[in-house]
């Protein structure tokens, strides 16, 4: 499974910097997620070879669109090697798309020989994709910063940038020739490195500096602003600390709610010989969390704030009046996402990376206004694997590692506007 910074934490969603290339995009069509997703499924089932494909509809999907869905599946069935045939083959795949008054649910039989398995994908309904397209949000993303050692993470301060590496932290200054090395500091690692590697670095409390956290090592930086150029101090120390998830001003709820007069903070004790935390927090939820890979805390309107939480079963769980309830919708959720403050819609939503290791990522927007989510805007594709997800420090933007396929890494900026 793919991992990312470690918990992703709330709020995102603000205006971009460079480039933003969105609006000349074509329109994606609302068949190619879920028509690669059970692609994808039937072929783990199948594997590679041939089959005969049919398709019935008992949905409300107008008849024309039926053609432009069966292309979408023969396509994504053959890149991952299997031929949807029009001839008689051993193996047969139906698929029926149907719907109810919630959603729609494309199902397919595979059969091979006597046995039949089963396997099907939920799809927006129509009046979720209305919602959707009236209400929802447009992410965009821009590019900070790139560079061929492997980030972890990425903070933005007053004098600079500072970036984690598995064995080292590097600070960069900004010139009019773009980000330029200032400082490289060596992270004393007395323990043997997980293959999957992650971080989280913030502002330190007092502003003035950053506190970074790796697994059994924290380490605080802070500005020297002495002449005639400023430096850093720079110190690491050995350290099984709980680490701040969540560590945020206060979160404003949607506008029909009263806003939280105090900050959110939430740490979590990580697992260092392994990539996930414990699901030991502190302070303490009166509930017991199961290792997790991500979290955030989600803004309600009358009642306290929920933390949601994706383990390291693939299921993701919310946190609210006590009881820690599963939430649907999130089957092609990856193990990374943030929370998302934009006051667009329902006001509070969040970003998700999408399943698997793919060659080119995606995030999306979701609602949550119960245990189900909701996508609240189109999937935005990344230029490489995104490996790292967090919310930025004035909690209006999030910031993600992704990893070409040409081993370069890059920190891009994720913002999001409301659609009118």
């Amino acid at each position: 499974m793919k991992l990312v910074w470690p918990i992703a934490v709330v709020l995102i969603v603000a205006s971009g910097l460079i480039g933003l290339a969105a609006s000349a995009a074509p329109t994606p069509s609302p068949w190619e997620q879920p028509a690669a997703v059970l692609a994808e499924q039937i072929a783990g089932i199948l594997g590679p070879g041939q089959a005969r494909l049919t398709i019935r509809n008992v949905s409300t999907i107008p008849s024309g669109e039926i053609p432009a869905i069966r292309l979408l599946l023969e396509q994504d069935l053959k890149a991952h090697g299997v031929l949807a045939s029009g001839a008689e083959s051993a193996n047969t795949i139906h698929v029926t798309l149907s719907e109810n008054l919630r959603e729609r649910l494309w199902v397919a039989e595979v059969i091979e020989g006597s046995e039949t398995r089963v396997t099907m994908v939920r799809v927006a309904s129509a009046a979720q994709e209305k919602a959707q397209t009236h209400g929802g949000i447009t992410l965009r993303k821009q590019t900070v910063f790139t560079t061929r050692e492997a980030a972890l993470a990425a903070l933005e301060t007053a004098d600079g940038l500072v970036a984690v590496e598995s064995e080292e932290i590097v600070i960069f200054n900004h010139t009019t020739e773009g980000w330029r090395e200032q400082k490289r500091v060596t992270i004393a690692q007395s323990r043997p490195l997980a293959r999957d590697q992650r971080a989280i670095v913030l502002p330190s409390i007092a502003g003035k500096g950053f506190e970074a956290y790796l697994p059994g090592i924290s380490c605080s930086g802070n500005y020297e602003p002495v002449q005639p150029a400023g430096d850093w101090s720079v110190h690491c120390r050995e350290s099984d600390d709980p680490w701040p998830i969540v560590q945020q001003p206060a979160l404003q709820a949607p506008a029909a709610a009263t806003p939280s007069d105090s900050p959110v903070s939430l740490k979590a004790f990580y697992n260092a010989a392994r990539n996930y935390f414990t699901g030991v927090v502190t302070p303490s939820v009166d509930v017991d969390l199961p290792p997790f890979y991500s979290a955030a805390v989600i803004p309600r309107r009358a009642s306290a704030a929920a933390l949601l939480i994706g383990g390291i079963d693939g299921k993701v769980q919310i946190l609210e009046g006590a009881a820690l309830k599963p939430v649907a919708g999130t089957r092609d959720w990856g193990s990374d996402f943030a929370a998302l403050n934009s006051g667009c819609g329902a006001g509070a939503q969040v970003i998700a990376s999408g399943s698997g290791e793919a060659a080119s990522d995606s995030l999306r927007a979701y609602d949550l206004p119960a245990q189900e989510a909701v996508a609240a805007s189109a999937p935005l594709a990344m230029d490489g694997t995104v490996t790292a997800l967090w919310t930025a420090p004035d909690g209006k933007s999030v910031l993600a590692v992704v990893r070409s396929a040409a081993d370069q890494y890059e920190v891009d900026r994720v913002t999001a506007s409301c659609n009118e």
